[in-house]
């Protein structure tokens, strides 16, 4: 028996992106059907200063995080978010648990955000999202692309 398929014109292809996650000084990294990876990240400490590299342009919010159970390699990324006392995005960046060091599984980095206003900074809190791996689109690749993505990248202005 020879089956043959013909008129087949359309592939089916679907995008579907995560809810974005509550924003916190310590959350647990979600993937994107929102379940727990094993993972923690935390925002340490943070504080305004000049960056050493530009202190020309003034304060910008320099703070640490911690990923606990990441893996150096392949580990997770979060948006971290500079945010002022209504939880309001003054500027955001993604960091990579890869980027961090330490033993065992917990570890720690460093950043900068630049700010627009530094005055208004009341904290730097981390959206759980798992950002390291977005896929494609079923834009870009009809055949493979498609599947969950994490939500867009956090930014500036951003109710958190």
């Amino acid at each position: 028996m020879i089956l043959a398929l013909t008129g087949c014109s359309s592939l089916l292809c679907t995008d579907t992106t995560a809810a974005r996650g509550e924003a916190g000084v310590r959350v647990q990294v979600e993937d994107t059907s929102g379940r727990p990876l094993g993972v923690t990240a935390e925002v340490v400490d943070w504080r305004l200063e000049p960056h050493p590299q530009v202190p020309s342009q003034g304060d910008r919010v320099h703070f640490h995080y911690r990923f606990d159970g990441a893996d150096e390699r392949s580990g997770p990324a979060v948006d971290a978010c500079a945010v002022d006392k209504d939880r309001v995005a003054l500027g955001c960046q993604t960091v990579y648990s890869s980027q961090a060091f330490g033993p065992d599984g917990a570890l720690t980095g460093d950043d900068w955000l630049s700010v627009e206003h530094p005055e208004q900074v009341a904290g730097v809190l981390l959206i759980p999202n798992d950002q390291s791996y977005v896929g494609r689109s079923c834009e870009q690749d009809i055949k493979d692309g498609g599947g969950p993505h994490p939500p867009e990248p956090a930014g500036r202005g951003d109710q958190l």
